[in-house]
């Protein structure tokens, strides 16, 4: 789908700035391509203002960026234009049930019918208990005390029932030591924004939208953990709770896989 430029707005279109910046930088698109990894059959479609091939308005921000700092000119505008002429920018959407806000779901709590149990069992042991020394002490004769003494008498002590311990919410810590049945992707923005995706193995949507710096989510997911990296260059990555020593550039798109014998990069 082309776009030109409204009526209103006399701003060049973005794949016009795109295409005018990289002749005057004196690159070619195969130049661009290799240095940025974006393929050819994209970079001509950007400069044409054609989004279709970028696979979404995440991938188009992204590619947007790369081209844009590849060629020596400032991105933001770019993006900023791209979000007016679109419809505006996604809101982010909310982690999946599995892992929200970094915290685990307990399942309700059911009732705790051993608990019940030992309660009924100690209640019964002690009526019994109780009639049978009843009933001795009016069959026997009175035992006389010494003065000063005390009698030594001793009842069943009930059995008290352990209370459960809740279920603690994981800190990092323990996403750090992450389960090994699972995947567990963690992302740092330690050196800028991003714009970040991440689907589980069936395809669902887990999160898409800008991570700030500062900010991390964490991901996991029973067999796999599909990413894409806006700007790779600013996020810090650990897998199954080891960090991913690859050296991603700044304005870097990557799209990795990750599963439960990583951290290898998908």
């Amino acid at each position: 789908m082309s776009i030109g430029n409204s009526p209103e707005d006399d701003r060049p279109s973005i794949g016009r700035v795109l295409q005018q910046a990289r002749i005057a930088a004196g690159l070619t698109v195969e130049e661009i391509s290799s240095s940025t990894r974006v393929r050819i059959p994209i970079v001509h479609a950007i400069e044409e203002d054609d989004f279709s091939r970028c696979g979404g308005h995440v991938y188009a921000r992204g590619h947007i960026r790369t081209l844009a700092r590849a060629v020596g000119i400032d991105p933001e505008p770019l993006v900023s234009q791209y979000d007016d002429e679109h419809g505006g920018r996604p809101a982010p959407t909310p982690a999946a049930p599995l892992f929200e806000a970094e915290r685990i779901r307990s399942e309700p709590r059911r009732p705790n019918w051993t608990a019940a149990m030992v309660a009924a069992i100690v209640v019964v042991v002690g009526f019994v208990g109780f009639t049978f020394l009843k009933g001795g002490d009016d069959s026997s004769s009175t035992t006389p005390v010494a003065e000063g003494s005390t009698p030594d008498t001793k009842s069943p002590k009930p059995m008290a029932s352990k209370p459960v311990d809740p279920k603690p919410a994981p800190s990092d810590s323990a996403i750090a030591a992450a389960p090994r049945d699972k995947v567990t992707v963690k992302l740092s923005a330690s050196q800028g924004k991003s714009w970040i995706s991440a689907k589980d193995h069936n395809g669902r949507l887990l999160f898409d939208g800008l991570l700030l710096q500062g900010q991390s989510k964490t991901f996991q997911d029973q067999e796999r953990v599909d990413l894409v990296l806006g700007d790779a260059g600013s996020i810090e990555l650990f897998v199954n709770g080891k960090k991913v020593e690859d050296k991603f550039q700044p304005g870097q798109v990557e799209r990795l896989s990750y599963t439960k014998g990583d951290p290898a990069v998908g």
